[in-house]
């Protein structure tokens, strides 16, 4: 008890001295929009809205495709979640949780990518109903994620399927155009593409039959089938977004003039009447609306369209709803979104039909050929880290497309992250929010930092006086981090993957979490086409989205490099739980071909002493080991979820990498990685919250630096960090001159061992601000804690904390009203 005191008021002691705390502010209400609108009833008719414009997420770059966020005061809308979207739209405060629409223009991974993440995530925030919009194979791809996301109850998902009628809310009207390729018109796509046979598949993929209706609701995740089955690539979906009209603003000071009674009940009917564009009759007199209102706006349109390639080209073209808004139509459009190649700009059909809008609509081009920053934060601090260490902190690059951009004769802007084309209450573009990269601001920013300057120059020092071990100073293998947050993706840290290039010509994956492809291409730029030349295999540890739900773009993107590079396609190699079949084959079969993609072997197939009597699969290890110079990849169940794997590999030069996964402290591991060279392994939480670690099944760091020395490995790299801690972690007392700390983007060999634990005084100057506040949290939290632990000893009342009491009294002698109040607070 004494002691709990005596570390209570220590506590209060250094709070006390660090000043006055902030005031908390209220807890911020989320769905504060939903309330409000349930307060205006459905009745309630706005009139438009006052505000509305559209806004760049994505500009369709190769390493970000495309995604359009529509705000207006009423609603938000996102047009296409593809990976990585949900990424920009918290770094660029675009807020996810009012979304209540997000419309797809077509079942590719390119549109569809991040939908996943970002249906978990509007479910977390308590979003109670999300309806997509778009191709009818989106209701198939929601019960397929529920494979690995489990049921996603608490949020109701419904999916209006393209056949719908329109879709009517207090912002817009939209209106779906399914568009049919004319390589396939006339005809719906098998389900089997006629140069593959398609894999046998397993009992979870039979389809049923059902109605389709208006919007087709999946709640928990037991949907009803319909009859839209199968995936059917020669479609996408268009739409045709109209503004509601908005009624003129009413002139008090003309009303006033004209004698009417302002500020009495009686101008509420000549208001509402006048807004309608009624004339009205006071004092015998006829006054016209124009007398008292301003203009009404009227009901723009925008238009966002897909065009994937030449073969949808003469469908659109020749489409009569789209003609109903070209020439001298009743509907003004003021935009036209084109998310199309440069192959399908440059066709003379294409051009006449843009041009069949008029001089008055603005055209928006969103393609490869767009250049622009997306990820600032991660340019930010990957260049204040070069400072530091140029070698493990490469400079990020940027890709851009090679190809030329189309001469159109109409009014035309190429995308860039957050360009806004405002619809109301003025026709304007607005660049103010777009992205400017510039890094001579963020090294000056650094070098202004306290001790920052001194403290890279003393470890520069220090580093001069401990060369590598000859045997150490290959540059293979060679590790590259290309997401080392958990959960989910947030500004500085992506969720989990970890590239190991055994040689310049062979690297495999380890877990591949949404926006992998990204960042390949942020790390590598033009060269990213020959590392995925060079893939040949994939781990991924368990099937939580945040380690595998890039896999599939990584897939796609391979076909195309090795096409590029001129080399022969192959299956890549998949070592995965094998629940993760069923998740491919649903994927395969209703949304988009990806099974011609993979060879897989099952991860419990290369635990010690599992038997393998499947002839493929043995020819698929012997592969595995001779292509990657392994002498074993070894796998082991770890403390996470059901069917969750570490990993280690051991070259035929002798070299063991072991990596975790996500793990409590775990004895098999330990065991399976003994005298590794290198471990990886998860440090989600900071010392002191072990309870919340056997709560999620994660490690600490101490825990972590723990199992590496249980381990006997050389060395020990952090990664899998909280979210919470999104700069860098709390550290611990255990760290030594084994351990390193892990960041995006981070490169590291063998023979970096002796140098990447003496960044960490640089590293600590550089976040000084970060660390200070993340242990005042920490502080907040033990004085906490120490508190309910004096309340529940006292509210106890035992015998033990009663006599050290009395016994205080006693010696005290009586005390003062004033200072048992003291006391009491």
């Amino acid at each position: 008890m004494w002691a709990l005191r005596s570390l209570l008021w220590s506590v209060a002691r250094r709070t006390m001295s660090q000043g006055p705390t902030r005031r908390q502010r209220p807890p911020k209400d989320p769905l504060r929009h939903l309330r409000t609108r349930e307060k205006r009833g459905p009745s309630w008719g706005p009139g438009g809205p006052n505000t509305v414009y559209l806004q760049v997420v994505a500009a369709g770059g190769r390493d970000a495709g495309a995604a359009l966020y529509v705000f207006s005061e009423y609603n938000r809308y996102l047009f296409n979640c593809g990976e990585g979207v949900q990424r920009l739209m918290q770094e660029h405060k675009l807020k996810v949780a009012r979304l209540d629409n997000i419309f797809l223009t077509r079942m590719h991974w390119a549109n569809v990518g991040g939908l996943c993440g970002m249906i978990l995530t509007l479910k977390e925030t308590g979003l109670p109903k999300c309806v997509l919009s778009g191709p009818p194979q989106l209701k198939k791809y929601l019960e397929a994620i529920k494979i690995f996301s489990g049921p996603l109850k608490g949020i109701d998902l419904a999916v209006r399927p393209h056949s719908a009628s329109e879709y009517k809310d207090e912002t817009m009207t939209v209106h779906q155009v399914p568009i049919h390729s004319e390589r396939w018109c006339g005809e719906h796509q098998p389900s089997q593409s006629p140069e593959r046979p398609l894999p046998r598949l397993s009992p979870e993929q039979s389809s049923g039959s059902g109605s389709i209706e208006n919007e087709q609701h999946l709640p928990g995740g037991n949907g009803v089938s319909w009859k839209g089955n199968g995936r059917d690539p020669s479609l996408v979906v268009a739409f045709v977004c109209k503004l509601h009209l908005k009624k003129g603003n009413f002139l008090v000071l003309k009303a006033k003039e004209l004698g009417l009674p302002v500020g009495t009940a009686a101008i509420a009917p000549i208001i509402a009447a006048v807004k309608d564009g009624k004339s009205i009759t006071y004092e015998g007199r006829e006054i016209l609306p124009e007398e008292l209102c301003t203009a009404p706006d009227p009901g723009l349109a925008f238009i966002v369209v897909e065009c994937p390639d030449e073969g949808f080209v003469q469908p659109i073209c020749e489409n009569d709803i789209f003609k109903r808004y070209q020439g001298e139509a009743d509907t003004p459009v003021a935009l036209v979104v084109h998310i199309a190649p440069e192959s399908v700009l440059m066709d003379s059909r294409y051009q006449q039909w843009m041009e069949r809008f008029g001089p008055d609509t603005q055209h928006l081009i969103l393609n490869e050929n767009c250049a622009s920053v997306h990820n600032l934060r991660s340019h930010k601090i990957q260049t204040q880290l070069n400072l530091i260490h140029p070698g493990i902190f490469p400079s990020l690059t940027t890709f851009h497309s090679k190809e030329e951009g189309s001469a159109l004769s109409v009014p035309t802007v190429r995308g860039e992250c957050l360009l806004k084309y405002q619809l109301r209450p003025r026709r304007e573009w607005q660049r103010d929010s777009i992205i400017t990269c510039n890094p001579e601001e963020f090294i000056a920013e650094a070098l202004e930092l306290p001790n920052f300057q001194e403290s890279v120059q003393e470890y520069r020092k220090s580093a001069q006086d401990i060369p590598a071990p000859a045997e150490k100073r290959s540059n293979y293998p060679e590790i590259i981090f290309l997401g080392t947050g958990s959960a989910i993706p947030m500004k500085i840290r992506n969720v989990s993957s970890t590239l190991v290039n055994i040689s310049p010509e062979k690297s495999l994956l380890l877990d591949c979490g949404e926006g992998t492809f990204g960042q390949l291409c942020r790390h590598y730029g033009e060269q990213v086409d020959q590392i995925l030349g060079n893939l040949v295999a994939v781990f991924v540890s368990h099937l939580h989205a945040d380690h595998h739900t890039g896999l599939l773009n990584i897939l796609l993107q391979r076909e195309r490099a090795l096409a590029s590079l001129g080399k022969p396609f192959l299956p890549l190699l998949v070592v995965a739980p094998t629940q993760l079949r069923p998740w491919l084959h649903q994927y395969h079969n209703q949304c988009q071909e990806v099974l011609h993609h993979i060879s897989m072997i099952p991860a419990k197939c290369l635990s010690q002493g599992a038997k393998v009597s499947d002839p493929v699969v043995e020819r698929l290890i012997r592969s595995l080991l001779k292509t990657c110079d392994l002498e074993e990849f070894q796998t082991c169940l770890v403390r996470h979820c059901k069917h969750a794997f570490g990993c280690a590999l051991v070259h035929t030069s002798g070299w063991k990498v072991v990596y975790s996964g996500d793990t409590m402290p775990c004895e098999a591991l330990v065991q399976m990685g003994k005298d590794a060279t290198l471990l990886i392994h998860e440090a989600t939480l900071e010392d002191g919250l072990e309870e919340e670690a056997i709560e999620k099944t994660h490690s600490t760091t101490s825990q972590a630096i723990g199992v590496g020395m249980r381990m006997n490995a050389e060395f020990i790299m952090l990664n899998h960090f909280s979210q919470r801690y999104a700069k860098i972690p709390l550290f611990s007392p255990d760290f030594n001159e084994k351990v390193g700390i892990a960041f995006d983007h981070m490169k590291v060999c063998f023979g970096d061992f002796p140098t990447v634990p003496k960044l960490i005084p640089p590293l600590k100057a550089l976040f000084a601000g970060d660390i200070e506040e993340m242990e005042e949290r920490r502080e907040r939290r033990e004085l906490r804690l120490v508190r309910a632990a004096l309340l529940s000893q006292e509210q106890a009342g035992s015998p033990e904390v009663r006599e050290p009491q009395q016994k205080r009294a006693h010696m005290d002698g009586p005390q003062s009203p004033q200072s048992k109040k003291v006391k009491a607070q």
